[in-house]
This record gives C-alpha cells, structure tokens and sequence, in this order.
C-alpha cells in the first residue's frame, strides 16, 4: 500500500480546490497515425463517491463555496478517525493501547471492527474531481440521481436466496454452526472466499470494467500501440488487454475481466467488454453484462473516463458513470499480495478456533488447515 496519507476518509471531501485550466485539444500528445496518446500513468484516486447522497437529488456539481465546506467537514473527521475511537474513546495511534474488545470496537470502514488503529494505509485521494470545470457530486451521472437503478425482482430474488438476508456482521462466534453442529459455513475452504481475498483480483472493481477507484493503490500504466492497448491496474497487478478493431471471443470463453474490444471515434477510445465470468471482478454485475468504456483526453494531463454499464438480468435500466484521471510521475508499485501475508492462514485457522468453541471442544491443538 502507499504510504501517503488519505487527506480524508468517505462523502465529498475537497481540498484541492483550484481550478485546472483546460488545455487546447492540441496540446494533446499524439501517436505518429495522429491518435491521441494515452500512454502514461495515472492516478485515479477521488473521494467524490460512486452514488449521489441522497440530499443532493439531481445536483451534478458544486460551486467551489459548497467544495470547500465539504473539504472543511472532511478534515475535521479524518482527525478524528486517526486519533480517537468515539464509541470506546480510545487512542487509535497509542502503541500502547489494549486489545480491541470481543466482537470489536464497534466502528466501521476497512479499519474498524477489528481494532484498526488508524486510516495511515488508507489513501484514496486528497480531494474531488473536476470535470470541464465542474465540481461533481458523485462518479454515476445517469440516471439523473447519481444513483444505481433498481434491480430487477429476479436479481432481488436470487439475492435473497443466495445470502439468506441481511449479511451477518462477524461477531466473533462460528454463528453458521446455529443450523448444526456440521452446518456448512462461509469459511469451510478457502475457495470460498471472495476473489479479492485469495488475491486473485484486486477489490473494488479497481480492474473492472467499470475500472473504479478504491481504498488505495489506485494507479493506473497504459501502454498504447496500434493493434493492442494495455492497462496495468497497481492492486493487485491485473492486466487488461484491449484488442482494437477485432471481434470477441466465442461466448463460452469467460474472463473475470470480460473481453475487451476497442475502436476509435475520433479523439475518443471506445471499449466494448463482454463475455464475463460468472463472479466478474465488478461483483454487483453477472455474466450477461455489457460494458461500454470511453477514454478522452481533457487535456495533456486529465483522461476522462466514462462507463456505461447494462445488464437486464440484473438491472432495470443502463446505468454511466465518468470521472477523472490526473496523468502522474509516480512509478507503479508492486502489489505482492500474499508473499510473506499469513493474513489468510490466520482467517482459516480462526475459523476452525470458533467452530471448536462453539461445539464446546479443547481448542489448543487444532489442527491447521492450510498446512
């Protein structure tokens, strides 16, 4: 993970509130067939969130008045996030501080539950984007709320069925040992877990399509030539291969990334991307998704980018988002996720713990079962 801290954590954080002064579409850097040139790396952290609050109704943007009073509210959370725990009133950043309590501290994010002692690791950005200009509320801009459309009852059905309810919060019980004492569980073998867990894809839909930002590690190297085009996402080192002017795969060839396919319209690389896994890497999706991608160059150093996401077993309606790509010097870091990370061992062998003391067992001498 990089090392720099998040300016802020969540909402519509602002603090870098300048404007970017667009530049004239020729000062685009250009391949010698005269195509706009994407290569480069970019940083694609925002705060500005997937989905509108609510509030805000139908209000794409925001003056730079109504940025800096989001930026002010921010800094004031990320404060406290980094220094103090309301619910237990405890010193996050005290070396010297006690456990967190059974079942955790209570509070929420990729930090909280199980005692993270501050959001030091968390970086997703240090401020919002600007688009043409424009403060955005949120990255979904159809439909007009900024939010995601309804699922279909099928979907919802599925949903239901496949999760029971409400997910359950893990409270340091084998709570899946209720049904019996050999009931099957969410941690029985460790192809159960999610993808991103195994490291076999980095959370978040970071890859995509639709390439989202995410906690942290957000870069992004394009590496662009006539007949090909290569995106490396830094987490966890997945690769995008865009075949440009080709046809897809037979449909039964599934990537977790679908298969990319691009064209040219104009200044604007357009992606179609289909033929996706039944567990694609953007989770909300299925197999029967389609998705349309388009990267244009606001200036030398700001990719716009823009996604249409339809899938009818899944949704009622299409659904685009866009935001923005600030061309970057820093270099791509190794994402080496589970070289020397017994974080995995660890959520195994927990499990086994918990099943023992739930059936009332000795539970010293369990054996391990990843070994």
């Amino acid at each position: 993970m990089r090392s720099r801290v998040a300016a802020v954590v969540g909402g519509l954080a602002i603090l870098c509130l300048a404007p970017i002064a667009a530049a004239q579409s020729d000062d685009i850097p250009r391949t010698p067939s005269g195509r706009p040139d994407l290569s480069g790396t970019y940083d694609a952290r925002t705060l500005t969130p997937m989905q509108r609050p609510t509030e805000l109704g139908e209000t794409m943007s925001l003056t730079d008045e109504e940025a800096a009073a989001f930026g002010t509210r921010a800094t004031a959370a990320l404060d406290r996030r980094n220094n103090i725990v309301p619910s237990v009133n405890t010193e996050l950043s005290d070396p010297n501080r006690s456990a967190p309590p059974v079942g955790g501290d209570g509070s929420t994010g990729a930090s909280g539950n199980v005692g993270g002692y501050n959001t030091f690791w968390i970086d997703p950005g240090s401020g919002a984007f600007q688009i043409d200009g424009e403060w955005r509320t949120s990255i979904l801009v159809d439909p007009p709320n900024g939010r995601y459309p309804p699922r279909t009852e099928a979907r919802m059905a599925a949903d239901a069925a496949r999760g029971g309810g409400p997910r359950r919060q893990n409270d340091g019980t084998a709570y899946w040992l209720e049904a019996g004492p050999d009931a099957p569980g969410p941690f029985d073998d460790m192809e159960q877990r999610p993808l991103a867990e195994r490291c076999l894809l980095g959370f978040g839909s970071t890859a995509g399509p639709p390439m989202l930002p995410v906690l942290y590690n957000n870069q992004k190297r394009i590496v662009q030539a006539e007949d090909n085009i290569m995106i490396l996402t830094e987490m966890n080192h997945d690769v995008r291969v865009i075949r440009m002017n080709a046809e897809h795969d037979p449909p039964e060839i599934r990537k977790w990334l679908g298969d990319s396919i691009g064209h040219w319209e104009g200044d604007t690389l357009v992606v179609e991307t289909t033929n996706f896994r039944d567990r694609p890497s953007f989770s909300r999706g299925s197999r029967n998704m389609t998705v349309i991608e388009r990267f244009r160059m606001e200036s030398a150093d700001k990719l716009v980018y823009r996604f249409t996401v339809d899938d009818p077993t899944v949704w009622t309606a299409p659904f685009t988002g866009e935001y923005a790509w600030s061309r970057s010097d820093d270099k791509m870091y190794e994402y080496a996720c589970h070289e020397a990370n017994y974080s995995f061992e660890g959520i195994m062998r927990g499990a086994r713990l918990l099943e023992a003391e739930f059936r009332g067992e000795e539970v010293e001498g369990v054996a391990n079962p990843t070994r």
